[in-house]
């Protein structure tokens, strides 16, 4: 329920003196968008009578379907710290369709459902991302390079790290954005950095996603540099992932914690990781969503690629962090990289992860050892699987998969994998430089 009234929404505008408004959405892919409003047009858009082409936005509608409202959230209007100065205000929305109801493309919306699904059972649920990215240079017509600001590694400090007061410029604009900065620091790829904040609710931490993002590209671009986070910019170094944390509460206590299990965790905590662990293969179609994902998940890099859980080691899908007092008791889901619809993929996190609960799927025995030094003959006995190998891969796994379907509309579901095989064929088409370098001159 909304704190915050539409009252509040103009009183606070015109004690800012805001001039224009940004309405911002997110696309099915995980493309931020929006609309921006002159401060007369406010009180209209908080009616939510500001209409747009609904047609013209990836995934959402047919054009003869193409009318689409933007319902604001109350709660997130805010002033973008960088844009003060021009007195420019921002405010999160979800989609209708002309007749108010609810539009089935809506990501966030959907993440709602989910929601709203998961608190009749009698749980609130939590998430915390752990955000990676890479700091490049920019050549001389202001374009991107894969040129690295630095040459860090994990934890460096200046001089040796160079992005250090980029990265600080970040967290103090995101503070003013109500982020809680728990930590950031470099990690371990040159130039590569990482900024985690306070958990929080699903619908606010999938918006503190989107924010985050625009917020660090923002900023870089004023200090002349570019942020990505593609999840593997550079052959030969790290890739950048998401990290997700998640843990279900049930009348304010952490579900997640057992004090007198051998490994600190509930049966509901186990159960949930094993309804991951089924549908792992399914959840990477959303979770790591780019031709590019996959050249992050590969052994060597400490990215996940087989599917298995441990308490002390970072080579599996799951890990159990440490924690001292059981109310952070969590589970870490290693593969989603920041590329990923945040909206998606939480809503189908947490259905297969219900869907263990529901089924009292149990998971293996933890794997307390490096797997990347694994034989096959090794991970056959231990039955350990691997995580899709590519895009298409995941694609056909999430088809199959009719569980994770529960979590997305079929409006959803029919446009994503509609964009997504697209995506992968266009890249099967291109001549990429290494097949140039390999063959152009031998044949």
């Amino acid at each position: 329920m909304s704190m915050t009234t539409k009252k509040m929404v103009l009183e606070k505008a015109e004690e800012l003196k805001i001039r224009f408004v940004r309405l911002k959405f997110t696309d099915i892919l995980g493309i931020p968008k929006n609309i921006e409003i002159p401060i007369r047009d406010l009180e209209k858009a908080l009616d939510g009578n500001i209409m747009f082409d609904g047609s013209s936005v990836q995934g959402f509608c047919r054009i003869e379907e193409s009318d689409m409202y933007l319902q604001p959230d109350f709660d997130t209007f805010m002033v973008n710290p960088w844009e003060e100065d021009q007195y420019v205000a921002r405010i999160i929305c979800d989609i209708v369709n002309p007749d108010k109801t609810p539009f089935t493309g809506c990501t966030r919306t959907n993440l709602k459902r989910v929601l709203a699904e998961l608190s009749e059972m009698g749980y609130t649920a939590n998430f915390g991302p752990e955000m990676e990215f890479y700091i490049f240079h920019k050549d001389e017509q202001n374009r991107p390079t894969t040129k690295t600001n630095d040459q860090a590694s994990y934890f460096d400090l200046s001089p040796v790290d160079l992005g250090e007061g980029l990265r600080r410029d970040m967290v103090l604009t995101l503070e003013k954005l109500g982020f809680e900065v728990e930590t950031s620091h470099h990690e371990v790829g040159p130039g590569q950095h990482e900024i985690d904040f306070r958990y929080s609710d699903g619908i606010t931490t999938a918006d503190r996603i989107m924010v985050l993002k625009l917020t660090s590209k923002t900023i870089a671009m004023r200090h002349n540099l570019h942020v990505t986070f593609m999840p593997k910019p550079v052959y030969g170094i790290p890739g950048s992932g998401m990290h997700t944390n998640v843990s279900l509460f049930k009348d304010g206590k952490n579900t997640f914690y057992d004090p007198d299990n051998k490994y600190r965790l509930s049966k509901e905590a186990l159960y949930f990781m094993g309804g991951i662990m089924k549908h792992a293969k399914g959840l990477a179609a959303i979770t790591n969503p780019l031709v590019n994902s996959y050249k992050r998940l590969t052994s060597g890099y400490e990215a996940p690629v087989f599917i298995a859980w441990s308490t002390c080691n970072r080579s599996p899908l799951i890990r159990i962090p440490v924690v001292r007092n059981g109310t952070a008791s969590r589970i870490e889901f290693r593969c989603p990289d920041p590329t990923c619809n945040p909206y998606l993929s939480f809503a189908v996190i947490l259905t297969a992860g219900i869907d263990g609960i529901q089924k009292k799927i149990m998971p293996p025995d933890p794997i307390d050892e490096n797997i990347y030094a694994m034989d096959v003959a090794k991970l056959r006995k231990y039955g350990i699987e691997y995580l899709p190998t590519n895009l298409k891969e995941a694609l056909e796994e999430f088809k199959k998969d009719k569980v994770l379907h529960q979590g997305l509309t079929e409006h959803i579901i029919t446009n994503y994998l509609r964009a997504k095989y697209q995506e992968w064929e266009l890249y099967n088409l291109q001549v990429s430089p290494w097949e140039l370098e390999q063959y152009l001159a031998n044949y």
